[in-house]
C-alpha cells in the first residue's frame, strides 16, 4: 500500500510527494498550489483505500486463524471418537471381568444397568440447567411485554 507506511509502521515521506528537511516532512510545492477541496477530496479517497486495505487484512488474518481453529475442531472430534472406542472397551472389559464370577448376560446387564443410571443422572441434570437457562433474556422478554402492552393502549 504505497503511501500508508513503510517496513518499519512510519509513514514514508517520498511516497505522499513530499520531502523530508533535517527530520520534518515538508510539503512538496505542489500540494500547497492544490486547492483545500482536491486536498480534501485526495484525503478521503486514500483513507477510503486505507480502510479498505485494512479490512482486506483482516479478512485474510481471520481466514488464516478460521482454518487453523477447524483443523483444531476436526482434532477434537477424532479425540472425541477415539474416547467413544475406549468406552466400548472399557465396558467389554468390565463385562470379561465380571463373567468370570457369574453368567456373560448377567454381567453385560449389569454393566447395561450401570450406564443407563449414568445417562438417566446427566440427563436430569442437563434437563435442569436448561431450564435454568431459559427464558434466554428475561429482562429483553420483559421490556418486550412492557411494549406489547404500551402498543395495546395506542389503539
Amino acid at each position: 500500500m504505497a503511501g500508508v507506511g513503510d517496513a518499519s509502521g512510519a509513514r514514508s515521506a517520498s511516497a505522499a510527494g513530499d520531502t523530508m528537511v533535517s527530520g520534518k516532512v515538508e510539503p512538496s510545492p505542489d500540494l500547497r498550489e492544490r486547492s483545500i477541496g482536491e486536498l480534501l477530496k485526495e484525503l478521503s479517497e486514500e483513507t477510503s483505500t486505507l480502510v479498505r486495505k485494512e479490512l482486506e487484512l483482516a479478512r485474510a488474518e481471520l481466514t488464516q486463524q478460521g482454518k487453523k481453529a477447524g483443523i483444531g475442531a476436526g482434532m477434537f472430534g477424532g479425540a472425541g471418537i477415539a474416547a467413544l472406542l475406549m468406552l466400548g472397551t472399557l465396558t467389554a472389559m468390565v463385562v470379561a471381568l465380571l463373567a468370570t464370577a457369574m453368567d456373560t448376560w448377567l454381567a453385560a446387564l449389569i454393566v447395561t444397568v450401570i450406564w443407563a443410571a449414568i445417562a438417566g443422572v446427566l440427563a436430569l441434570q442437563g434437563r435442569n440447567k436448561i431450564k435454568e437457562a431459559t427464558p434466554p433474556a428475561p429482562q429483553t422478554t420483559e421490556t418486550l411485554k412492557e411494549d406489547a402492552r404500551w402498543a395495546k393502549t395506542l389503539k
